[in-house]
């Protein structure tokens, strides 16, 4: 390789880097370093051979295409020097750093900075090393102080920027701490929930619907895609929670600034951790450098709620949407037909699986017969499921639209269904869930207080560490049985508060359902239907059919022709 000895001008690279954050915060440009390194070879006579720039690219790798193109040019021969201004842009890691400049020496180059406080000597290298290490440390304690200053910040009910936009359907207050509804779009989140939990649209359906009224999605864009409407379906943002919801869930000093009488929605905050890192690919096209991505869902202990808004939505069909979206069910289309009480809608009594489509060629070979049948049955035998039979689907299908329509132009009935399920609902409620949640507050309150005082005792050492550990784990024991009672009390007060509120809008909203359209009503429409009701149809061994919904209950379907279905 050839050499310079000393005479003649060293061949150097200039190398700058900037990752994203630091172009995001303007304080660190890759201008701004390439001057300066020419500066530098200037006034030391370097010889530039070439100037290498990898823009938004991490330090935490070597995966970077700039850095590749150092690497080939100085295992090419005839360069003296990488150069860059700080240490870092190489790598923030200490050992990426060494194994570049054992790479280089292997080919005469060196590693230069022009932030080196050392030289080449042995003692240099110790020096720059530990500042290294220390840069290191700084880096580590930086990003913990800015961790702890953003949970901070959540825990005392403000929104935590993290990125330009708000969740969808909101816009940041002026100190980029808070929400404010954003109307414009809070009104497609409105729709989307009326679509899918109040007229039980499956997600595809919605898709299309939005795409063909030219709405465009959070990130501006004209295609929609299901996990895009997922993520709104199952974002708490924009489920209602009353204010005693709230009081549970927040510090106290964030619940005394909020009004009792408004509804709100949660933003968390330390859902997820996420690691991003980069990989280089070889391929017949060159190397090509790709992201990935790993998220961690944290426990839900580590979660904090900051409250939002009210947006406006309906708690039954959110309530709705994400029990919808949860089940992901499809209706069937098998054999050119649409299966109205498939997906979830007809169950078989012998073994409570969702019984699945069917079909048959009749003796003369034109003609299908379609039937709903137990698949467990048709697959493990009678020993797994007691049903006989197959049904009809040309006999079974009209049998509950029958039924089902019947309900629909009485409304009276339907409105008894709801009352009667209030009532019972509140017959089986054990105590008052009020004052059970009132009681499983303070029993939380009194184990951090409790932790606290060991805590103490422990460092007076008056307890021995491993007493406190101990009782620790019984305070621990003691907070999961608390937080699970209060969420079971939670539950069973917000079940019956959901049933009253929601009644009248539920009568409301069937009472657009007029006879006519009722009669008229399409396969789609009655499925459809079905899904607005949560209803249920139980296919018995016996042969006869029982239903029942979530704002519905009857004692079953009776007809002479049971028997033959």
């Amino acid at each position: 390789m050839p050499s310079t000895n000393g005479h003649g001008p060293k061949r150097v690279i200039l190398y700058a880097r900037v990752s994203t954050d630091e172009q995001a915060r303007s304080g660190y440009s890759l201008a701004q370093q390439i001057e300066a390194l020419r500066e530098y070879a200037a006034r030391e006579e370097y010889e530039v051979l070439e100037e290498v720039k990898d823009a938004g690219q991490s330090g935490a790798s070597l995966e970077r295409p700039g850095m590749d193109r150092v690497r080939d040019l100085v295992t090419g021969g005839s360069v003296s020097v990488v150069l860059a201004q700080d240490r870092d842009r190489f790598a923030r890691e200490p050992a990426y750093h060494y194994l570049l400049r054992r790479e280089f020496e292997e080919h005469g180059c060196g590693l230069k900075a022009l932030n080196d406080r050392g030289d080449e000597s042995p003692e240099g290298e110790l020096t720059d090393g530990i500042l290294d290490q220390l840069a290191k440390f700084e880096r580590a304690k930086t990003a913990e102080r800015t961790r702890k200053g953003r949970l901070r910040k959540a825990k005392e009910g403000k929104v935590v920027a993290a990125g330009p936009r708000p969740t969808y359907g909101f816009l940041f207050n002026s100190n980029r701490d808070g929400y404010l509804v954003y109307e414009a779009e809070m009104v497609v989140v409105r729709r989307v929930f009326h679509m899918i939990g109040g007229e039980g649209m499956p997600l595809h359906a919605v898709q299309r619907t939005l795409e063909r009224e030219g709405i465009p999605t959070p990130n501006g864009q004209p295609w929609w895609n299901t996990r895009t409407i997922k993520d709104i379906v199952l974002d708490d943002c924009y489920r209602p929670h009353t204010f005693e919801e709230i009081k549970g869930l927040v510090a106290s000093d964030v619940a005394a600034r909020l009004d009792p009488s408004e509804l709100y929605g949660v933003w968390w905050y330390n859902q997820r951790r996420t690691t991003v890192w980069q990989v280089a690919e070889d391929g017949s096209e060159g190397r090509r450098y790709r992201r990935v991505q790993r998220t961690e869902k944290r426990p839900r202990s580590e979660w904090v709620a900051v409250p939002v808004p009210d947006a406006g939505v309906s708690l039954q069909w959110v309530d709705a949407a994400k029990k919808r979206v949860h089940q992901n069910v499809r209706i069937s289309l098998a054999g050119q037909r649409l299966w109205e009480l498939s997906g979830g809608v007809l169950y078989c009594g012998g073994c409570d699986k969702r019984m699945v489509p069917d079909r048959s060629r009749s003796s003369s070979n034109r003609q299908y017969h379609f039937y709903y049948r137990c698949n467990t049955k048709h697959k493990r035998g009678k020993d797994a499921c007691p049903m006989p039979k197959s049904f009809r689907a040309d006999r079974l299908e009209p049998l509950v639209w029958e039924f089902v329509s019947g309900l629909l132009k009485s409304p009276d009935a339907l409105r008894e269904g709801l009352e009667r399920m209030i009532e019972e609902e509140k017959t089986v409620m054990r105590g008052n869930p009020e004052r059970e949640a009132k009681t499983w507050l303070s029993k939380l309150a009194e184990v951090d207080r409790k932790r606290s005082g060991f805590q103490d005792m422990a460092a007076e050492g008056l307890i021995t560490f491993e007493e406190l550990r101990e009782k620790l784990d019984a305070l621990e024991e003691t907070r999961e049985v608390a937080e699970r009672e209060l969420e079971a009390a939670g539950k069973r007060r917000d079940r019956v508060e959901q049933l009253e509120r929601d009644k009248d809008a539920l009568l409301e909203q069937y009472a657009c359902l007029t006879p006519d359209v009722v009669d008229t009503a399409s396969p789609e429409d009655r499925r459809r239907v079905y899904e607005m009701l949560r209803l249920r149809i139980i296919a018995q061994p016996d042969g006869r059919i029982e239903a029942n919904g979530e704002y519905i209950g009857v004692p079953g379907i009776r007809t002479t022709e049971t028997t033959s279905l």
